[in-house]
């Protein structure tokens, strides 16, 4: 009898000890590719394998289930990873439920299908989207005007708005590169394009495409949008029906006194702000903070905030690093002015000395949203002509991260936010 209960016990204790769950730590130490192992756990749920999201736990790091083919995959793309013993895993877990730990164990049940909003043509190193999706191995398709006016936003649940000027006026390149042979091609190709579908204006047309990119957030899809993207969006809802675009753009003139007919209830973001008149100004409006920062690049930081992972797990997610303290970027739309922000959109990552906002969130109807300031957080001054950044050079890029958690963020199991 003895001898059948220590063989017993032992073939229990062997069980319990036996390694079923790998950890994908995410902090500054233990990960030497934390953009890839955000495509390791897009894989995982691909393979309709559950996932867990530990979030504040190391950097926000992943648990997934231990098979011989995701060590592999690990090691093909060059992933830290961490076998852990049943009892390790349930420690942890443990560790994370107590009340006093401001971490959460989230759900990641299904891999998103995910659309980029990009003009055809356009090459993967154009946008930051796009390349570190390609790097990080996550599928994407992309989509473009008369997609979306199809209702093609429809068999997808996270949409990336490429830099885009949903305004009519081409991006306000007028100034500099009117004479350039690629401003003269892109206009003619997007007024080729407007009369395709119906309209008489690039205007009119690029307004009826942020209307229905609108529904789609308000019928429960996720948008995220960096730089001329998320300001130009807002203004062309908020100029619905008012023309504001000089002859330059679409023939014929302004309506008079169109900023005081400007309608901040239809944006979903910004409020309060001045349109950019000049054609030959690169800016949209007073929303951009690019021409009114005092900050040197070398001293260029934005800094997350810090939300509760049990009662905010959304903010959360999608503020998942390795530091608190990001390197910050350029681009057409730098950061937002923080005093025309609406009250009910959520701060994520500011630079406080200054008064701006470079990452903030919000709710539409049944559906989220996030805009993030700058063109390419590898890229400090990213210009026309440059060449793409190398991602294999930044692996571990902060900047990059707060990308992909918004990727991942519809995987998880929703919980009701309380802030």
């Amino acid at each position: 009898m003895k001898k059948i209960f220590f063989t017993l016990f032992f073939i229990v204790i062997g069980l319990k000890t036996y390694a079923s769950y790998i950890l994908i730590p995410m902090d500054v130490d233990s990960q030497k590719n934390h953009l890839k192992a955000y495509g390791l756990t897009y894989w995982v749920l691909n393979k309709e394998q559950k996932v867990k999201w530990l979030l504040n736990f190391r950097g926000g790091s992943f648990l997934l289930p231990d098979t011989q083919e995701i060590q592999q995959e690990c090691q093909i793309r060059g992933i830290s990873f961490e076998v852990l013993s049943d009892s390790k895993t349930e420690s942890i877990l443990e560790d994370i439920s107590s009340p006093s730990q401001n971490m959460e164990a989230v759900v990641l049940e299904k891999a998103p299908k995910i659309a980029v909003y990009t003009p055809k043509g356009k090459l993967p190193w154009d946008d930051a989207v796009t390349m570190v999706l390609k790097y990080a191995e996550i599928p994407y398709e992309t989509v473009y005007d008369e997609e979306v006016l199809n209702d093609g936003l429809l068999a997808f649940d996270w949409l990336h708005l490429h830099h885009e000027d949903f305004t009519g006026q081409y991006g306000k390149f007028y100034g500099a590169y009117k004479a350039a042979s690629w401003y003269i091609e892109e206009k003619k190709e997007a007024e080729a394009l407007a009369t395709k579908l119906g309209y008489d204006k690039v205007s009119e047309e690029k307004l009826a495409v942020a209307l229905k990119i609108r529904d789609y957030v308000i019928g429960g899809g996720f948008m995220f949008a960096m730089c001329s993207a998320a300001d130009s969006f807002d203004i062309a809802l908020s100029a619905e029906g008012i023309d504001i675009c000089e002859p330059m753009f679409d023939g014929d003139g302004t309506d008079s006194g169109y900023q005081n007919k400007i309608d901040y209830n239809k944006t979903f973001a910004f409020t309060n702000y001045t349109l950019e008149r000049s054609p030959n100004v690169y800016e949209f409006s007073s929303i951009d903070m690019t021409q009114k920062r005092f900050v040197s690049k070398t001293s260029d930081y934005f800094s997350l905030m810090e939300f509760s992972a049990k009662w905010d797990p959304i903010p959360t997610m999608l503020c998942q690093n390795h530091t608190a303290l990001v390197k910050g970027f350029m681009g057409q739309t730098t950061a937002f002015t923080r005093d025309e922000i609406k009250s009910n959109v959520l701060v994520m990552g500011e630079t406080k000395s200054n008064g701006e906002a470079k990452y903030i969130h919000g709710i539409k109807g049944k559906g989220f949203f996030t805009f993030y300031g700058g063109h390419d957080p590898e890229d400090y001054q990213h210009r026309v002509g440059d060449a793409k950044t190398e991602l294999d050079l930044h692996p571990t890029s902060p900047g990059y991260r707060l990308i992909l958690n918004n990727v991942l963020f519809p995987a998880a199991r929703k919980k009701k936010q309380k802030t």
